[in-house]
C-alpha cells in the first residue's frame, strides 16, 4: 500500500509538470506564455513553501517520537500497555518517513516545473 501511495504522488506530479510542459509549448505568442509561466511559477513557489514547511513540522513529529519512546522506557508499567505504546509509535515513526518520502518527490517535480518555466520565459 505504501508503494502505491508513492506511485500515485509520482503519477499526479507527472501528469501536472506534462499539463505544464504542453501548456507551455502550444502558446506561441510570448507575451501569453510568459504570463502563463509566471502564474505557473507563482504556483510552485507556493507549494514548494508549503512542502519544506512540513520537513519542519516532520522534525517536531520525530522529537516526540524520541520523547515517548523515553518515557515508554521509563514508565514499564506491563507488557500488554508497553508493547501498545511501542506500536503506536512505531506506526508514527512509518508514517512520518513516508510523508518526507512524498515531500521529495514533490520538491523533485517542482524543481523541475520551475526549471521549465524559466527556460520558457527566458527563451523568446
Amino acid at each position: 500500500m505504501l508503494f502505491l501511495s508513492y506511485a500515485y504522488r509520482v503519477l499526479s506530479n507527472f501528469v501536472f509538470l506534462a499539463l505544464v510542459y504542453f501548456a507551455l509549448n502550444f502558446l506561441e505568442k510570448y507575451q501569453h506564455r510568459v504570463v502563463v509561466a509566471v502564474l505557473v511559477l507563482v504556483y510552485a513557489g507556493m507549494h514548494a513553501a508549503s512542502a519544506l514547511r512540513s520537513f519542519h513540522f516532520f522534525q517536531r513529529i520525530e522529537r516526540l517520537e524520541l520523547e515517548a519512546r523515553r518515557l515508554v522506557a521509563a514508565l514499564g508499567e506491563g507488557p500488554n500497555s508497553t508493547s501498545t505504546r511501542k506500536q503506536v509509535i512505531t506506526e508514527v515513526s512509518g508514517l512520518r518517513q513516508a510523508g518526507e518520502i512524498k515531500a521529495y518527490i514533490d520538491l523533485l517535480f517542482l524543481a523541475i516545473v520551475i526549471l521549465l518555466c524559466i527556460a520558457k520565459i527566458v527563451a523568446s
